[in-house]
């Protein structure tokens, strides 16, 4: 389904649609648009280790190797991490070549606290990488979509400053998001005038040819 505009989007609402899930590429392009790393606690309890996991990949790869990410809380109890894609040059399967790159980076970082096993009881208490979801044909909650939780979190997009203790990962409501925007602008207000191809095709080949 398209949302495009404003009838559409009250149209949905009409139909219950709370949350809004889209996936990795806009409707005119064949390859991703984007690569999301989905950081996902077992609880919200667990959420500091969301934060950590974020930070590395901020400070040892982001930052390093010349990226350009933005951060937002799933609203729920997790965080994704985005990478936008300028050309539409990268393929799912290259994609799929990072992704695994960064959850094998992060178990390095952290094996106790981190994994990428798929079975829920199996993980105990540890963060789940998942870098599977993004692939062809898969969804993850958008920015600023509202959750179907007790709290009705939204996905709320963050500065990377704002990755502190102080924050969870479903406490913006509607109001505190609309201010925020009012207040501070939009943090993914660039996203698509972001071009990170260049050193994410270098880094595929890195990653290719070890």
């Amino acid at each position: 389904m398209l949302c495009n505009n404003f009838e559409t989007f009250l149209w949905l609402g009409n139909q219950l649609a709370i949350e809004f899930h889209t996936p990795f590429r806009t409707i005119d392009k064949k390859f991703p648009t984007e690569v999301v790393i989905d950081l996902d606690p077992p609880t919200k309890a667990e959420f500091p280790l969301a934060i950590e996991a974020a930070l590395y990949l901020k400070e040892d790869i982001i930052d390093k190797l010349g990226l350009h990410a933005f951060v937002k809380v799933s609203g729920n109890r997790g965080i994704q991490v985005y990478f936008p894609l300028f050309g539409n040059r990268i393929t799912w399967n290259q994609t799929r070549k990072f992704t695994e790159f960064i959850a094998n980076y992060l178990l390095m970082k952290n094996d106790k606290h981190f994994t990428i096993e798929r079975l829920k009881k199996n993980r105990g208490h540890r963060l789940y990488v998942d870098y599977i979801q993004h692939a062809k044909g898969k969804t993850i909650i958008c920015p600023f979509s509202v959750r179907g939780n007790a709290n009705a979190g939204v996905a709320a997009p963050l500065e990377w400053d704002e990755l502190t203790d102080n924050i969870t990962p479903d406490g913006f409501s509607i109001d505190v998001v609309m201010k925020r925007i009012e207040g501070k602008g939009n943090p993914f207000a660039s996203f698509f005038q972001v071009d990170n191809d260049g050193p994410l095709q270098e880094m595929i080949r890195f990653i290719k040819d070890k």
